[in-house]
């Protein structure tokens, strides 16, 4: 009898129909990878259905013997080979560096399948939104020790910032690039500890979007030299509300006004579906950066 697929068995399955990118050339030094990133995406989904959090609760998960497991197994073996323990920390390790690269390959796959700006204009809306770190907080004083005191503390590469009416806040920053239209789908995406700054990620997240996009649109936060240049390297217009006391009084004002109610209705509705759907409006569900990278993504 053919055991039946189970949700989480069509879950990992789908990871096979996601486009990826290139793979970087290999160092001279070393032996090449010998599985693919793909695999590891797979683990990565069994992690977050199943709320696990380490690599040995991955693997005593993955040892059951259950027809889903089974199944899960063969899935993430390639070439008759099933990787190490080894294997799968350093790998789910590095895993956060390639996926905004992931995100974007993703990201302009949809677009060239629902053609968003077919009768509007090719704009990108670019924002980050806090996000709280599962378990107990790492105050200041004790970080600056190293000391942990209690157990609860399981994200100590989660970090202090100051967000609006919230106060401080412990936890994550998820930086997002999303469709302004009709449709508000994410383009690239990238998670760090809270404290990094808005317009640090902003870069590589710009090279991830598909060359359609003309107009990227942002805050104030993101009117810095560093975003400004990689919008030019890529031919792309950066527009951002501007510092200085209000009323603004230049010639531009009155555009910078449209574009910053298009990109707000854009990206503040894209970011409460996100914490709607996975549950993030209170502390993230997940534990550790590449968990919840994984899961944000």
């Amino acid at each position: 009898m053919i055991p039946q697929e189970t949700i989480l068995v069509s879950l990992v399955n789908l990871i096979d129909r996601i486009p990826e990118p290139p793979e970087k050339k290999q160092r001279k030094r070393g032996h090449p990878n010998q599985y693919s990133n793909r695999l590891f995406l797979k683990a990565l989904v069994i992690m977050i259905v199943r709320h696990l959090h380490t690599v040995n609760e991955l693997l005593s998960v993955l040892a059951q013997q259950t027809a889903e497991m089974e199944q899960l197994r063969l899935l993430l073996t390639e070439n008759g080979h099933y990787p190490s323990r080894r294997t799968w920390e350093w790998r789910l390790k590095a895993l956060p560096e390639r996926l905004p690269a992931q995100i974007g390959c993703f990201g302009r796959y949809l677009m060239a399948l629902i053609h968003p700006w077919a009768q509007r204009g090719r704009a990108g809306a670019i924002d980050s939104t806090v996000l709280r770190a599962n378990g107990g907080v790492w105050h200041q004083k004790d970080r600056e020790k190293g000391a942990i005191p209690h157990s609860s503390i399981d994200n100590t590469e989660a970090h202090w910032t100051k967000f609006g009416w919230l106060g401080w806040v412990y936890g994550w920053k998820l930086h997002l690039i999303s469709v302004a239209a009709a449709v508000w789908s994410p383009l690239a995406a990238d998670l760090t500890p809270a404290h990094v700054a808005d317009q640090d990620p902003a870069p590589t997240l710009i090279r991830e979007l598909p060359e359609e996009l003309r107009y990227l649109l942002g805050d104030r936060h993101y009117h810095a030299d560093m975003v400004e240049t990689a919008c030019q390297l890529s031919n792309r217009i950066l527009v951002t509300s501007d510092y200085g006391k209000y009323p603004h009084t230049d010639a531009g004002v009155e555009v910078r006004r449209v574009f910053h109610k298009l990109r707000s209705v854009a990206i503040e509705n894209f970011n409460e579906h996100f914490k709607g759907i996975f549950d993030a409006h209170g502390q993230v569900p997940t534990k550790g950066l590449v968990t919840t990278c994984f899961a944000t993504r």
